[in-house]
């Protein structure tokens, strides 16, 4: 190991709990003890989840937030006492780890309750809306400090919570916490005066109206959080260590409007001058611990930071408010191991807190330890697997049922929380298996198969393994990608997988092998238009065809936006042309990832055409209708065409051929991944 990473190593203390080591795996929805969005019980997935962690050096485990009043079936955590007895069965399990648990409850998410158009459907029909309330009752759920706007939808609005329903919830968090001391449990995260969830809204001058004890002053906003604290100790004890879920700063503007990285703004929310009080205020409440970062539902790339956001975003904010408190501080959110190494040396920070790459590899604090950095698969912060909540103009959360569900699986890992589905089974019948491209798809189905004990050969037209993904990772801020790249470089190396560069396959059928894994990618989409050859399609553009200093890019959604931004930040002049209502209407792009980039493009006024129609490129640019009817001329010295992708097969599937990746359907990332693990695992 790096001796620089060694104060991650040392011991410290929240009350009088001692931690290993400073690794805190900060928790995630999904990953849950007493299940997530069904009905409670001890979940057996949770628990797997949680127990590879804790066996691969984390020193405190934080399983996922655990709502005190269960938005389904509208259940009370306290009154269910089996799996507190199940929990403490399992528990001298965990503990032999050498890890400590703290079990996060939270109050809840108000105005911030992920509204999909079921729910909007649920809540605007009188009749249903009356049915529904038995195991979904949202108008409880989405109460909120003051009548506020839901976070996702205009059509379900939160109303102001009563005193009896705040003392409601403040009895359940002492009665869980009782029960999950004697449980076993080593301590209690609060959840949440953090990221706009109900705790916090009621300390955010721009949601809390209330002119009741919960309301105006500093001392009154804070007061449903601070007697949460007060009677969990008068209940489970002074002794029982108690953490809060922290966002030292709002960074937000105003409903729906999140404040970027640099950027000039007035608070709406909990600015510095009120942090550096707030804390006070909570630790003398009797707070053991601040879990930290930034941000809000309305500005929720600081709290789920996408790869756009910079590396250690939160890091010098939390280690200010460190100065402020007397008890031990955790930063988190897009930090670097080093950093928080550094920080921690020189007693800036106590804990580092990671979340979303223990979703990649639940081993990889035990790969760093072993100087096995190579090996630790990347989060690229994707959001794709683990938290793709989506919304755009006119749609409320856009998420398949399976996903709100089922948290906290990841992309890049086909693996994680999906044990049941996903698993290497070692094969009786080894089989020689051609894998035709050598893109992400190809290379985790050779992966997976030499895995299985299968004899699979990558066939490769290039000279180099990674396909569509070498320009998909190209731009400057996409380093996470092309750490996924070589990591999947690496293990096809690592596991003595055959390839063979620069052989170009025709004829699949002309290969002697067992099976066939067609794994070709997708072409790129052309438009009907006159002068559409003088585009630059855009993967042409990410492996280096120049452009001029004013450019236009034909096509918004992710591909489209992302292109526009690294232009931006070469300082070309950019353009977007869209031809739908929304810059990034797009199904599985989580709302952290797509508010941050269309923040940004207003903020820099780049200038965005929506549903706009592309006429013609000529020599002066792009000829646009625009809704109205009137058309208008975009100038570019370059025009770059995103426009989609179709499916570019070599074949069918047929007897022994077998398809994945785009060329089988056009998907993300997750898709290809899923897919290529699937078919390897039929072989």
């Amino acid at each position: 190991m790096d001796n620089r990473l060694s104060p991650l190593f040392t011991p410290w203390k929240i009350g009088n709990c001692e931690i290993k080591n400073r690794i805190v795996l900060t928790s995630m929805g999904g990953t849950d003890l007493f299940g997530w969005m069904e009905k409670n019980h001890f979940d057996k997935d949770g628990a797997r989840f949680i127990m590879a962690v804790a066996e691969n050096n984390a020193g405190l485990v934080l399983p996922g937030c655990q709502p005190v009043y269960n938005p389904m079936f509208g259940q009370w955590l306290h009154k269910n006492k089996k799996m507190y007895k199940d929990l403490a069965a399992w528990m001298p399990g965990f503990h032999q780890t050498g890890a400590k648990l703290f079990m996060q409850l939270t109050a809840g998410f108000g105005r911030s309750f992920t509204i999909s158009s079921m729910m909007e459907m649920l809540y605007t029909t009188p009749v249903i809306r009356t049915l529904s309330k038995p195991f979904m009752n949202l108008d409880k759920i989405t109460a909120t400090a003051s009548p506020s706007p839901n976070r996702w939808s205009d059509k379900v609005p939160s109303r102001a919570m009563t005193k009896e329903e705040i003392n409601e919830f403040i009895n359940s968090f002492a009665e869980c916490s009782l029960m999950l001391r004697d449980a076993g449990v080593d301590g209690i995260e609060i959840h949440a005066v953090h990221e706009g969830y109900l705790l916090d809204q009621f300390t955010l001058p721009y949601v809390n109206k209330r002119t009741d004890e919960y309301g105006g002053s500093m001392e009154n906003r804070y007061r449903f959080a601070t007697e949460i604290v007060q009677a969990i100790k008068k209940r489970a004890g002074d002794d029982f260590p108690v953490s809060l879920r922290y966002s030292v700063v709002s960074k937000t503007k105003g409903f729906r409007k999140g404040a970027l990285p640099g950027e000039e703004y007035q608070e709406a929310g909990r600015d510095m001058a009120e942090s550096e009080k707030a804390v006070k205020l909570l630790q003398d409440a009797g707070y053991d611990m601040l879990n930290c970062d930034n941000g809000t539902y309305d500005a929720w790339y600081w709290a789920h930071p996408p790869i756009y956001m910079p590396e250690n975003c939160n890091l010098e904010d939390v280690e200010h408010i460190r100065n402020f408190v007397d008890i031990p501080v955790v930063a988190a959110g897009r930090l670097d191991p080093y950093a928080a190494a550094d920080a921690i040396k020189e007693g800036k920070l106590d804990g580092a807190g990671f979340a979303r790459q223990f979703l990649a590899d639940q081993e990889w604090v035990t790969k760093m330890m072993n100087g096995e950095e190579a090996d630790i698969r990347p989060c690229i912060l994707c959001h794709n697997g683990c938290f793709n909540m989506c919304h755009y103009k006119g749609v409320p959360n856009d998420q398949d049922l399976s996903d709100s569900l089922h948290l906290a699986r990841c992309a890049v890992n086909a693996e994680t929380m999906q044990w049941n589905k996903h698993y290497i089974r070692k094969t009786a019948k080894p089989k020689t298996v051609a894998i035709i491209g050598g893109g992400i798809g190809g290379m985790e189905t050779a992966r997976v198969l030499k895995l299985r004990g299968h004899n699979p050969v990558i066939y490769e037209k290039t000279d180099k393994l990674g396909g569509t993904f070498i320009p998909a990772s190209a731009e400057s801020y996409k380093e996470k990608l092309r750490d996924l790249l070589q990591w999947y470089r690496h293990q096809i190396e690592k596991l003595g997988i055959e390839v063979k560069f620069n052989a170009e396959v025709k004829n699949p059928f002309s290969i002697d092998a067992d099976e066939i894994v067609i794994a070709t990618g997708s072409k790129a989409r052309k438009l009907d238009i006159p002068g559409f050859d003088r585009a630059i399609e855009a993967c042409e553009y990410l492996t280096g065809t120049p452009v001029g200093n004013t450019v236009a890019v034909i096509g918004g959604g992710l591909t489209g936006s992302e292109i526009a931004y690294e232009l931006a930040l070469q300082g070309k002049n950019v353009s977007i042309i869209e031809m739908k209502n929304d810059l990034i209407a797009q199904k599985g792009v989580c709302l952290a990832n797509s508010s941050y980039l269309r923040e940004w493009f207003a903020l820099h006024k780049t200038p965005v055409y929506l549903e706009a129609a592309v006429k013609e490129i000529n020599d002066d640019g792009v000829v646009i209708k625009l809704k109205d009817g009137n058309e208008k001329t975009i100038p570019a010295e370059s025009v770059i065409s995103s426009v989609g992708y179709i499916p570019d097969p070599l074949s069918q599937p047929k007897g022994k051929v077998r398809l994945v990746g785009d060329c089988l359907k056009v998907g993300n990332l997750r898709s290809v991944i899923w897919r290529a693990y699937e078919v390897a695992m039929k072989i």
